[in-house]
Order: structure tokens, then sequence, then C-alpha cells
């Protein structure tokens, strides 16, 4: 029985040392351990230390060095802490000329606010003047008063609107007819005033208006370029441009205007000398920038004089605080547009793109280049006769028509 034991004990260990190691099945291999245990295990009985603890010590120097400093990066001293602006913390980007360069450039308008979607709003006075609905000082007054609404809300001096095809804008009740700057054509007309005519579109008594003879038009109206006085005659420009008209009026243009005036009274070089240097007026100080003698005969002299503004009476108030009294005045120039030569008084004439493009390049307003003037009309010079006879028909019907009222349909 024994001898049968060692005969199978030999044989298998014969086939065991044939057999190569490799050919081991999965189920003879340690589950759950990884390739590097069995080195860290060796290590262990030699009496180093195992990758558990050298990632424990790891761990207790990485908490040592945390708690020895703050989070800053610096030790802790006696010297107390200082807290730095946030401004040095910023990181700056340093952008390259290219990308500058490359960078879109755009300037919003001064008066205008953008909300986003490409639309600017700009304060409601200015809107309506340039529609043509009176002059700035005229809307603001309108405003004050409370009688302009935009969309069915009362509006404040200062408001700003949007104009889109759906804002509606409503001077005491009714619906103005609102036209884009850009969809309107300038024209400026030069009317020869005469006296006796208001500069302003109605009169509760009746008498007649600078107005009254101008051409009727739809959609846009006329704006009187400043004022005459009922007693002074001569050039009054009027155009459909309220932004025109109003930057033409403006003090801080200095638009040059020439008056021929007759006065009556005796004159020397010392009055001369002071309606030069100026004259204090109610209204402030006031003077001649030149003055030209025109002749004349006795006491009555006629001369020549400029501003470059458009006060009030301004130019018989100063001939009055000299002792001079002004017995006729007639605007001849303004600008470097003179009255129109044959042109009778009551008479007007439309002028042409040149001389329009002259008085916006004058207030630095962008040039137009469309104008309304029939190309036919502009060939042919109307004769003054024809214009006189204009005139006087219409002098003629005027009256009775203020008369008899309005005709009845």
């Amino acid at each position: 029985m024994s001898e049968k034991f060692n005969s199978n004990k030999q044989r298998n260990d014969k086939f065991s040392s044939d057999k190569p190691r490799s050919s081991r099945s999965d189920s003879d291999k340690p589950r759950g351990k990884k390739p590097g245990a069995e080195k860290s295990r060796i290590e262990t009985a030699r009496g180093g230390k195992s990758t558990a603890e050298k990632s424990g010590a790891a761990n207790a120097r990485t908490d040592k060095s945390r708690s020895d400093k703050p989070r800053n990066g610096k030790p802790q001293g006696d010297k107390p802490r200082t807290n730095k602006p946030r401004s040095e913390s910023l990181i700056v980007k340093k952008v390259s000329d290219e990308e500058v360069d490359d960078a879109p450039k755009y300037e919003k308008p001064k008066n205008s606010v953008d909300d986003g979607e490409g639309l600017q709003s700009e304060k409601l006075q200015k809107v309506l003047a340039r529609a043509g609905h009176g002059s700035r000082r005229e809307v603001e007054a309108m405003i004050q008063a409370g009688r302009v609404s935009v969309d069915g809300k009362i509006s404040t001096l200062g408001d700003r609107v949007e104009m889109t095809a759906g804002t509606k804008i409503r001077l005491d009740g009714h619906v103005l007819s609102i036209i884009e700057a850009q969809d309107t054509v300038c024209r400026v007309l030069a009317y020869y005033k005469p006296e006796g005519e208001l500069c302003t579109r109605s009169d509760p008594e009746g008498r007649p208006t600078v107005f009254d003879r101008l051409p009727k038009m739809r959609g846009s109206r006329w704006v009187a370029v400043g004022r005459l006085d009922v007693n002074t005659s001569g050039l009054l420009l009027f155009t459909t441009d309220g932004e025109l008209a109003n930057r033409l009026m403006h003090p801080s243009r200095e638009v040059e205007r020439e008056y021929a005036v007759r006065v009556f009274g005796q004159i020397d070089d010392e009055k001369i000398k002071q309606l030069s240097r100026g004259v204090q007026l109610e209204d402030g100080p006031a003077a001649f920038r030149t003055i030209k003698y025109q002749g004349g005969e006795g006491l009555n002299q006629w001369y020549n004089v400029t501003l470059t503004e458009g006060r009030n009476r301004e130019v018989r108030r100063l001939w009055e605080a000299v002792g001079v009294q002004v017995s006729r005045l007639i605007r001849v120039r303004y600008g470097d547009l003179n009255l129109p030569k044959g042109l009778p008084r009551g008479g007007y004439k439309e002028l042409d793109l040149p001389d329009i493009n002259y008085l916006r390049q004058l207030v630095e307003m962008n040039e137009e280049t469309v104008s309304k003037m029939p190309v036919e009309r502009d060939r042919r010079r109307v004769k003054a006769n024809q214009i006189r006879r204009a005139v006087k028909r219409h002098t003629q019907v005027a009256p009775s028509r203020r008369s008899n009222g309005p005709a009845k349909r």
C-alpha cells in the first residue's frame, strides 16, 4: 500500500514539474490585488513602509504646510494683515494693436439714446420743430401747457420719443403728421415782406400775416426764419425744415443780417463810434458790426448796418439810444443771400439747390441732393410783371374774404 502511494506521488510530481507555470487556471490567481500589492507586501515584510503609510505621511506633511501658511501663500507673523485694493488682484489681458484696429468703432449721437434695437430717441420738441409744427420755443410752450400727448400720455418738457410707425403724437387732441427727417426734402422761400404784415400764423384782429401769400403744402408747413417788425419790410426766409430754421435763428451761429436804414436826426462821428462800440439796452449791451453811409438829403440819411443777432426791434432801439429816430427799415441781406432783384413787395421766390446747401453748410447740416423746384421753372426766369399782377390780384381778393368770412359749401 505504501509502495502504491509513493508511485502515485512521484507520478504527480513529474507531471507538475513538466507543466509550465503560466498554465495555471484563472481560479488559482489571487483576486482583488493589484500588481504592486505583492511588492508592497514584500517590502513590509522586510521592515519597509507600505504605500498606504507613505501616502498617509505625505498627507500629513501637506496638512502641516497648509496649517503653517495662510491662504495667500505668505507665512503668518506679528505684522497685522492689510487688505489690498481689489484692483491689484485683477488680471489684465494684453490686447494687440491688430485686435484694436479690427474692433468696430461706433459713436452714438449726443442727443439720442439707443434702445438696443437700432431705434434712437430724440427730444419731443426737436421732433415737432423739425416736422414744421412750430419753432423750438413755441413747441416747448405747448408741452409746458399740457397740450401735447404721446400715445395717449400727456408729455412734459424733456421727454424723449422714439418715432415708429405706431407712434401717435397729438396736439390739443388732434393727431399730428410727423415725417421723418430723411424722407423730407428741404425747401426755402425768399419772401419780400411788405410793411403792415405780421409775422404770425393767425391774428385775432384779422390783420394780414406773412403766411397768407405763401403756397399751400400737404404733410408739411412753412417755418419763418426769424421775424420782422410790423413796420419793417425786406427779406424774410421760410423753410420746411424746422431744425434748419432753429439753427439759423440761434445767436451762437452769428449769421449776419444787413439792413438799409433811413434815419431822421443829427448824426455826427461821436454817435457813429458809440453805435460801433456798444450801447446798453434793456436786455443787455448791443452794437452794430458795420455802419456804412449811403447818402440822403437834409436830416434824412440812409445807412447800411449789420448785426449778428435778431433781438426784438434791435436796430430801432440802437438808433433811439443815441437820440435818432428810424423812419424806414428794410432788411436787404441774410447771410450771403440778398433780397432778389425785381421781386415786388409781397412776392416770393423759391431758392435753388446751391442756395439751400449754402444755408445748411452755414449751420453745419448735411447737404441736400434733391430739390422739389421744377426744372422748367428753374430754366426760365419769372418776369416781375407776372409777380406784380399776382400780388395785386391777391390783395384785391384777400380783404373781401376776410370781411365776408369763410365761404359756405
